[in-house]
């Protein structure tokens, strides 16, 4: 998929939101992540849900900083920075809290990507095995993930 991550300062326009999804073939998965809280709104989520988009949610320090709108037939999410220690990782329960949230959203097996921040201590990839582990347990197919880190 194509993440356009939006600028924090950006305020809503669902009008030019709506021409920038026009832009892109039919069937092109195209996930957005406003970070202006403008942005949450009907005529947002109807824009989004209209062209297919997935709304990004996005979690900081184990908490949503988004609507969990379900639009589009995929999901996309991203871990940008746990609160467990060690910093800047999720603990366990924050991130089966996150598989539930999903399961619950997405019951029928649709895709889902996650994707985690980029870290200089490599918590992003020991996050993802413990994601993709609880996804596992809670009978979530999990693809492109090791079962365990070396």
């Amino acid at each position: 998929p194509v993440l356009l991550q939006l600028p924090p300062t950006l305020r809503a326009d669902p009008d030019l939101l709506d021409a920038c999804l026009a832009c892109f073939p039919p069937g092109a998965r195209v996930a957005v992540e406003p970070r202006h809280d403008s942005w949450w709104t009907p005529r947002v989520r109807g824009v989004l849900e209209a062209r297919g988009a997935a709304l990004c949610w996005a979690d900081v320090q184990g908490r949503p900083v988004t609507p969990l709108w379900r639009t589009a037939g995929w999901g996309y999410v991203r871990f940008h920075v746990g609160r467990a220690r060690a910093w800047p990782h999720y603990g366990r329960r924050s991130l089966e809290t996150w598989v539930d949230r999903i399961a619950t959203t997405w019951p029928d097996e649709r895709d889902v990507y996650a994707y985690f921040n980029n870290d200089p201590t490599g918590a992003a990839v020991q996050d993802a095995v413990v994601f993709a582990a609880a996804a596992r347990r809670a009978g979530r197919t999990v693809t492109r993930s090791p079962a365990r880190l070396p």
